[in-house]
C-alpha cells in the first residue's frame, strides 16, 4: 500500500460475446468487443495518473495476461451474486487494508477524465460520499469515506433509480455527499459518440 486512497476499477473480461450485449445488438459482437477494449484502454489511461492506489476487479476471472498488463494494476475477482453485493464486497476489502478514500468506476465512460477521479478524492477530504452521476440513470463513480454497505442493499442495478436511491439513502443516513459531472456510458450504440468512428 503506497497511498491512503484506492481507485477500484470493476471491468468485465474481454470476452466476443460477453461485453456490451446491448451493444452488440446492433453493431455485433466483434465490433462490441472491439469498443469494449477501448473502453478498457480509456479507463486505465485515465486511471493510470491519479495519486492513489489502484486496482482491478475483474467479472469472470482473473486472467494472468491480458491486454492489460502493461498496467501493472494488481488484479483481483468480483465476488458476490448482484452487482450492489460486488462492489459493498470490494468497498470492504478496502477499508479492511486501511484505506482512507476509496472510488469505484466502471470500464464503460468514454468521458471520464483523470482530472474527474482527482476531484472526487478531493471531495472526500470534507463529505463521506462522493457520486459521479449518469445520464442513464445510474453512476460511473462512487467514492466513500469509509465502509457504508446500506448504499449497497435494496437497489434495482441497472435500471433509471439506482442514483436517485442511493441518494435518498445518503439522506436517510445523514451522509454528506457531493456530485460530479454527469457523464455518459456506452451501453447502446447511440451513446458511442466519438467512438463512432472506430466502426468505419
Amino acid at each position: 500500500m503506497n497511498h491512503d486512497s484506492l481507485l477500484m476499477i470493476f471491468a468485465r473480461n474481454p470476452e466476443i460475446g460477453k461485453v456490451k450485449t446491448r451493444l452488440a445488438k446492433t453493431i455485433g459482437d466483434e465490433k462490441a468487443l472491439m469498443i469494449y477494449l477501448k473502453l478498457l484502454e480509456h479507463t486505465h489511461s485515465v486511471a493510470n495518473p491519479v495519486f492513489a492506489d489502484k486496482a482491478i476487479f475483474y467479472s469472470a476471472r482473473v486472467q494472468e495476461f491480458d491486454i492489460l498488463d502493461y498496467y501493472k494494476f494488481p488484479k483481483f475477482l468480483q465476488k458476490g451474486d448482484s452487482l450492489g453485493e460486488r462492489m459493498e464486497r470490494a468497498f470492504g476489502q478496502a477499508f479492511g487494508q486501511h484505506y482512507e478514500k476509496v472510488v469505484i468506476i466502471g470500464s464503460d465512460c468514454y468521458e471520464l477524465s483523470t482530472e474527474i477521479i482527482e476531484d472526487a478524492f478531493a471531495a472526500l477530504d470534507n463529505h463521506n460520499v462522493v457520486l459521479g452521476p449518469a445520464h442513464d440513470g445510474g453512476y460511473y463513480l462512487l467514492g466513500m469515506d469509509r465502509h457504508y454497505p446500506h448504499l449497497f442493499k435494496d437497489k434495482k442495478w441497472s435500471t433509471a433509480d439506482v442514483l436517485l436511491d442511493t441518494i435518498l439513502d445518503l439522506k436517510k443516513l445523514k451522509l454528506s455527499y457531493q456530485m460530479l459531472p454527469t457523464l455518459s456510458d456506452v451501453d447502446e450504440e447511440k451513446d458511442l459518440g466519438e467512438l463512432r468512428k472506430l466502426l468505419v
